[in-house]
């Protein structure tokens, strides 16, 4: 009986070292979420324990420009946080649609009223990226950085000959003959690349126009940089494309010696916190994000984001290389 009685006992204590145990893991668990969701929100807006610090916010812009809500509360948030002294807009981007494009310079432009902004093309600024660099009052460039690609891009495919092969029509009932044009299923009527030469025609001089007034091109300079191509950072500097070469830290020593902004401040990154419409390319994004890859995060959500740009249709101001997808 004496036996059994210490049996009980030990299976008692046994019992509570485990219960104990159970609520330690469990506390450790809960913690280990807290930092790793602390740790999320601080990467995501720049908030966190050091918010209230003195500091120059990084905005990137990478990958294909869409328009996105998102960013547009970034940049807001950015404006109106007082520990922000300025800004750098590091970009490495071929570009995206024309409204993507123009409501990102437009949200920069506000942003520009209530901090310095800086940009930093840190590999690639063309067409709808460099429209983003204009929104910034001094531009510095990487030596070897593209920089341009001033035009505007309408692509289709047309598949006519393909259906032809396969016998099959596509029947339509239009109010006009410019309705619903083009197509894709028939070959484009004259009339009809008059109307979309039109409108590319027109976007193209809005770009222009935008370029020369942030850049205080003349005409003659203007007509120089204005064909389509792309120039690297060292030939940027005399066609008045970009203001400086260097990195960062160049643009960071602008905002100090032109700006004001005080000196040794740290550079805090800032990033949007994730659209409403969260698919499959922002959940990967986001879960290589949190396990420390930027470089591959980046890239997932600029395919989310380029894959609804290209399902939404529109115009493009896109640098792509002959032969590129």
């Amino acid at each position: 009986m004496a036996a059994d009685a210490e049996l009980l006992i030990d299976r008692r204590r046994l019992r509570r070292k485990l219960s104990l145990w159970r609520v330690l893991g469990i506390g450790g668990l809960v913690v280990a979420v807290g930092a790793v969701g602390l740790r999320a929100r601080s990467g995501t807006d720049g908030l966190g324990f050091g918010a209230v610090r003195p500091q120059i916010a990084r905005v990137s812009v990478s990958g294909f420009i869409a328009g996105s809500e998102a960013t547009a509360k970034l940049l807001k948030r950015v404006g109106e946080a007082s520990a922000v002294q300025g800004v750098v807009v590091s970009i490495n981007s071929p570009g995206g649609s024309t409204t993507g494009s123009e409501e990102l310079y437009r949200n920069l432009r506000q942003l520009a009223e209530k901090k310095p902004v800086v940009a930093f093309v840190d590999g690639t600024a063309a067409s709808g990226a460099y429209i983003t660099a204009l929104a910034a009052d001094h531009i510095v460039a990487r030596e070897t950085s593209l920089v341009g690609s001033i035009g505007v891009l309408f692509q289709y495919p047309e598949v006519s000959g393909l259906l032809d092969k396969v016998g099959v029509k596509v029947e339509a009932i239009k109010s006009s003959p410019l309705k619903a044009e083009p197509s894709g299923f028939a070959p484009t009527s004259p009339e009809a690349r008059a109307a979309l030469a039109a409108v590319v025609g027109d976007t193209y001089a809005w770009f222009k126009g935008l370029v020369a007034e942030r850049r205080g091109m003349s005409d003659q300079q203007l007509a120089a940089v204005s064909d389509g191509r792309v120039f690297s950072g060292r030939q940027s500097i005399p066609l008045r494309l970009v203001d400086e070469l260097g990195s960062e830290r160049q643009a960071v020593a602008w905002l100090e010696s032109e700006r004001k902004v005080a000196k040794g401040l740290p550079v805090t990154d800032w990033k949007p916190r994730s659209d409403s419409d969260f698919g499959l390319w922002s959940a990967l994004g986001t879960g290589a994000d949190l396990l420390g890859l930027g470089g591959l995060a980046g890239r997932l959500h600029g395919l989310e984001t380029e894959t609804r740009a290209l399902t939404e249709g529109g115009l493009l101001v896109l640098w792509r290389p002959a032969g590129t997808p």
